[in-house]
């Protein structure tokens, strides 16, 4: 037997309204199903019992009954419709890429990732990349997160892979106009609620720096900056937290940054499952943060 040409293959909507039909044994219920009037089923089926030159159907008391070869042509469409469904599936299932869940430290977050990730989603647009904040101890199940951008400050979990990303720096930073004071000792500290002792181990390491007057704390390191940058204090920062302001001149860091032993690094679980999307974010981050502060070294 030839194959069927194309020309002749029946319409994919009469075979669909057949196979309804079929299916559910009326032309009323595979009208409901198929949301069409029970007189466009009937002229479907009709259409494609003409096409063929085969009789589907036969008269059944009230109703209808499938004839020998209707039989075999709806088992054949049923089929056949259940394998592009369950492909069209697979497709879905393979394509549709979960988004990528970064927690980072508020702090970074507000003052360094954010204002350069569009650079990141302008290269890869087609990658859902969603950013959350948070700090310190974290559960990839629980918080739903896919990678953790943290400073490595506390217990890493021994099935976690951690890449460094920079190291910390730390040094006192204020605005321009405040440098004489600063140098005279005639200074409010600022410093973050969540590093209480940062003034006290920069002063040790620094015994020559001038004193504050007093010291005043904040809840998060990014009000920190910006009550320096508004001329209340000298504020003990990260250098990641303080490069853009430093760049622009609404900050200076007269006395530069020291390193005080630990680092940022990146953190996703070895359990989680590779992704193209995630190894070129991590190398999007590796990349930016080392030109970054290879540039402002």
């Amino acid at each position: 037997m030839s194959p069927m040409k194309r020309s002749d293959f029946p319409s994919l909507d009469d075979l669909r309204a057949f196979e309804v039909v079929a299916r559910l044994g009326s032309v009323r219920a595979a009208a409901s199903e198929l949301n069409l009037t029970h007189g466009a089923v009937s002229r479907r089926v009709s259409k494609l019992s003409e096409h063929l030159d085969i009789r589907l159907l036969e008269p059944d008391g009230r109703g209808l009954r499938l004839t020998h070869e209707g039989t075999r042509l709806a088992q054949a469409t049923t089929n056949a419709l259940s394998l592009v469904a369950s492909a069209l599936e697979d497709i879905r299932k393979v394509d549709v890429s979960p988004p990528i869940v970064v927690s980072c430290e508020r702090s970074v977050a507000m003052r360094w990732l954010i204002p350069r990730l569009s650079e990141f989603q302008d290269r890869q647009p087609e990658i859902d990349l969603h950013l959350s904040v948070g700090g310190g101890g974290f559960d990839f199940a629980r918080d739903h997160i896919t990678l953790a951008i943290r400073r490595l400050d506390f217990a890493i979990d021994a099935n976690w892979q951690v890449e460094r990303l920079v190291e910390e720096e730390v040094g006192p930073v204020m605005h321009p106009a405040m440098t004489e004071r600063f140098a005279a000792g005639d200074y409010i500290a600022l410093a973050a609620k969540t590093r209480p002792d940062a003034w006290q181990t920069w002063s040790a390491a620094h015994p020559e720096a001038p004193k504050p007057r007093s010291t005043r704390f904040l809840d998060h390191h990014f009000l920190m900056v910006e009550a320096a940058a508004g001329g209340l204090g000298v504020a003990m920062c990260p250098k990641i937290i303080a490069i853009d302001d430093i760049r622009k001149g609404r900050l200076v860091a007269p006395l530069g940054f020291q390193p005080d032993g630990s680092h940022y690094g990146i953190i996703r679980s070895a359990q989680a499952k590779k992704s193209t999307g995630i190894d070129q974010f991590v190398s999007w981050l590796l990349a930016t943060i080392h030109a970054d502060f290879h540039a402002a070294s």
